[in-house]
């Protein structure tokens, strides 16, 4: 990150009263002030205006908790479980990766439809243009994400093979009893 970058960076400080002082706007905001901060990509930072911890982290994830509360989740409750199961997993670290690079992906094909529809100089679609748009296109782009989805288990499924043989080739050397593998059943096929 370049030092021109990080001066322009907004600084947001939190009170132990819970209040987010802007000190670019040298005002008190809320956290739907900065809900649209992330929601016109400025880039700021939340700091404890005690200790200087960061916080922006905790501000972001209270911002989606509000919206995961507020209607229409955009996670079900298998998917949250799944993902506080890889908490203290030794795949945490990947599957952090793993979800960001999805979500990035997925916001380049948004980029790319932005684009498409109307040039460099597009602005991004709006929500109820996105909404418009997935009604038409809602099959199509189904389709690509199911493609996209299938491909990205296949690849992870790979790494966990990896992983596997790996581990395999380093411990390998070691005597370690291996258990016996259970006989299949025959099938019958008629």
């Amino acid at each position: 990150m370049s030092s021109g970058k990080k001066n322009s960076e907004r600084l947001i400080k939190k009170y132990p009263n819970r209040r987010l002082y802007d000190t670019q706007t040298s005002s008190y905001i809320t956290l739907t002030d900065v809900k649209q901060l992330v929601l016109d990509a400025d880039e700021f930072t939340v700091i404890d205006a005690k200790s200087n911890e960061d916080l922006t982290r905790s501000i972001l994830l209270q911002i989606i908790l509000e919206e995961e509360a507020a209607g229409a989740p955009m996670f079900t409750s298998a998917v949250l479980s799944q993902i506080i199961r890889y908490y203290g997993h030794a795949m945490q670290g990947m599957m952090g990766s793993y979800l960001e690079k999805n979500v990035q992906a997925f916001t380049d094909i948004q980029h790319k439809f932005t684009a498409g529809a109307g040039g460099l100089d597009a602005k991004p679609f709006s929500p109820e243009m996105w909404s418009q748009f997935m009604n038409v296109q809602g099959p199509m782009m189904q389709g690509m994400m199911n493609n996209y989805i299938e491909q990205s288990k296949n690849l992870f499924v790979q790494m966990q093979e990896q992983m596997q043989n790996q581990s395999k080739s380093i411990f390998g050397a070691f005597p370690f009893p291996v258990p016996p593998v259970p006989p299949v059943p025959p099938t019958d096929k008629k």
